[in-house]
């Protein structure tokens, strides 16, 4: 008997639900603008011409090409702030765990390489006020390699 009851509650509800929601569409409808009068496709024989050789523009912006090493600095500095945290720095290291495995055991736990990515933190941060600035960043800058020469 309560299946029942609900069961005719429920389609009063929804029945109640849909007549607000057609009333509703109904109102915006209603107060929607008419539709704008169709217009005629313009004569292509009376067209304006203007010669674009007389138009001025504003000034493209200058693009200023960056070094390999301000590239690198904002490869690692996020914000944008030209200082590089020492989260900055630990967020962009986990592509060198390999690297940092001292055992040779193919493991490297993070205490492993937070320890030597701070240590190497720390010995570019000259001043110590946990920051590097561009050119204490530059001192951590990988040795290049030189190409070899081409055996053609």
């Amino acid at each position: 008997m309560n299946r029942v009851v609900l069961g005719g509650v429920v389609t009063l509800l929804l029945v109640a639900i849909g007549l607000f929601w057609w009333q509703g569409r109904a109102e915006v409808e209603r107060g929607a603008p008419p539709p704008l009068p169709e217009v005629a496709a313009p004569d292509s024989e009376n067209l304006p011409e203007v010669d674009p050789g007389d138009l001025t523009g504003p000034a493209p912006p200058e693009a200023t090409e960056l070094t390999r090493e301000e590239r690198r600095f904002f490869r690692y500095d996020r914000n944008r702030d030209r200082r590089i945290t020492r989260v900055e720095m630990l967020s962009t290291r986990t592509d060198a765990f390999r690297k940092l495995d001292k055992d040779g055991n193919n493991l490297l736990t993070f205490e492993e390489w937070a320890v030597t990515t701070a240590e190497r933190f720390d010995g570019a941060d000259a001043n110590g006020d946990r920051e590097l600035s561009e050119a204490e960043f530059a001192t951590t800058a990988p040795k290049r390699r030189a190409k070899p020469a081409c055996r053609c």
